[in-house]
């Protein structure tokens, strides 16, 4: 199994913090955002290691060899960085996850190794890890059949109706992966530069089935602006890693 992680982006909303440093590289205590992910890769045996870098990159890049050099990097630059989003940086890297199963992650989420143990230990192919909760109009969310199904998602969706929030951290099979790129890619040949990855799924979920992993219990966040930084730095002094 790989692991595809976006790290790309500029994060402006959380200037002046990443001015000089690209989010993913931002402290949280005495580590790094990445190395809590990179850390959780390790600690379930995925070392295949896909990610798309932009801005500020070659710090990236370094950090990660320095900090884990076990791993096996395969590093893929958007060099239109400022001008797109994340379903194109995933599209930059279909080469490389086509026919594979692979774990997900958006580069700015704090997760415990706990997190990942219960995604890649689920028999579900296809999964993404949901917070059940009231969400705000930033999150995106997901919408549900009852039985574990999702059958909608969306940061646009109706916040009365949504389940919970997506966090951005997923697992997907090989049979998946190529209807999922077709997706991805029938939204860069539109034009749609600035779409969340997020369209890709809604755009399969009639035809394929995704299910929810409930890690409502785990501590977790994605870091967009810099209450969340704040918050995450509480979070581990109580996390486990």
């Amino acid at each position: 199994m790989k692991a595809v992680i976006l790290n790309a982006g500029v994060s402006r909303r959380l200037l002046p913090y990443t001015k000089d440093t690209p989010k993913c590289l931002l402290n949280l205590g005495d580590m790094t955002i990445m190395d809590y992910q990179l850390s959780a890769l390790d600690q379930v045996g995925i070392r295949d290691i896909v990610m798309v870098v932009g801005y500020r990159r070659d710090q990236i890049m370094e950090a990660a060899r320095q900090r884990f050099p076990q791993m096996s990097y395969t590093f893929i630059t958007n060099h239109r960085y400022e001008e797109t989003n994340t379903a194109y940086s995933l599209w930059l890297a279909a080469e490389h996850f086509l026919d594979h199963d692979f774990v997900y992650l958006n580069g700015d989420v704090l997760f415990p190794p706990e997190l990942l143990h219960r995604l890649v230990e689920s028999h579900l192919p296809n999964a993404l890890a949901v917070e059940i909760k009231t969400c705000g109009q930033e999150e995106v969310k997901v919408l549900t059949n009852g039985a574990g199904r999702i059958v909608d998602i969306g940061k646009e969706l109706d916040q009365a109706e949504a389940l919970g929030e997506f966090i951005g951290v997923a697992r997907f099979s090989a049979a998946y992966s190529r209807p999922f790129f077709t997706a991805l890619n029938s939204a860069v040949d539109a034009g749609m530069d600035m779409a969340y990855f997020e369209h890709a799924l809604h755009e399969t979920i009639t035809r394929h089935e995704l299910q929810l992993i409930d890690v409502t219990d785990i501590p977790c966040i994605e870091i967009d602006f810099p209450e969340d930084l704040f918050q995450a730095r509480e979070k581990v002094k109580r996390m486990r890693v």
